[in-house]
């Protein structure tokens, strides 16, 4: 991976640390000098990403409890005195049909992937405006594509471009810079964490293998690099982009 040497004595937050994309990134941030907190719900999860390098400090919490992302966002400017960019990575998906349509679903995917990304970018901007800092949100090649069987979780995705979009038009006179990297099928552990079997998560992964014209489902590693490019200083003039990372599969 490139060095990131500006990224040394700055704070980030990424959310879904414990684990895939965000994982990669805490590793990625630490690695190339930034102070990193890794928030996710699982403790264990999280302390083992933290193994992986001594800039990378933790935070077990459920982001979308109430007052969460007060906390997260309090902890990083206690302990390190600023911030400088949210990457607001943590998200669920889920496969359901229309004809099963269920409201404890849709609250689910919506709190987990607009609300509690919007209250985190809420409670972040005065850091992320001292310091013209950037927000790097995590959508989803489905967040510009449809998903037949997964239509409300390709809703919160396009539900998190369009706020990326609003935000970068919002917050450009103020220096803070909005952004997001939308992914294509990656090997990560949320179709597990979303409940489904093994068998079905090998049968989805190959059939959208097969689609993409790299012939390789994406690493976390890869989305983390580009994470890291679009948060870099250096890139003051990009804001308000969604840039798909998916080997083609767009093209296909």
């Amino acid at each position: 991976m490139s060095t990131h040497p500006l990224f040394t004595d700055r704070v980030a937050i990424v959310t879904g640390a414990g684990s895939g994309i965000g994982r990669a990134t805490s590793i990625a941030l630490a690695e190339s000098g930034a102070r990193v907190l890794g928030v996710g719900r699982r403790k264990e999860a999280l302390e083992e990403t933290a193994r992986a390098h001594s800039n990378i400090a933790t935070l077990p919490l459920d982001i979308c409890e109430e007052g969460a992302a007060d906390t997260v966002v309090a902890t990083a400017a206690e302990w390190w005195g600023r911030l400088d960019v949210l990457v607001n990575n943590a998200g669920t998906t889920a496969v359901m049909p229309l004809s099963e349509t269920d409201r404890a679903v849709i609250t689910s995917l919506f709190e987990l992937n607009v609300t509690a990304p919007s209250l985190l970018a809420h409670a972040a901007l005065p850091h992320l405006r001292e310091s013209s800092g950037s927000i790097v949100n995590v959508s989803s090649t489905y967040g510009h594509r449809p998903m037949a069987g997964g239509a409300h979780y390709a809703a919160t995705k396009s539900a998190l471009e369009q706020l990326t979009r609003s935000w970068a038009l919002e917050l450009a006179s103020d220096g803070v810079r909005v952004n997001a990297i939308a992914p294509g099928p990656t090997e990560t552990d949320v179709l597990a964490a979303a409940g489904l079997s093994q068998e079905t998560i090998d049968e989805m992964l190959a059939h959208e293998r097969g689609r993409i014209p790299t012939g390789r489902l994406g690493d976390p590693k890869d989305i983390a690099d580009w994470i890291l490019r679009i948060a870099d200083p250096r890139g003051a003039h990009i804001t308000g982009q969604v840039l798909t990372v998916d080997g083609g599969l767009e093209l296909a």
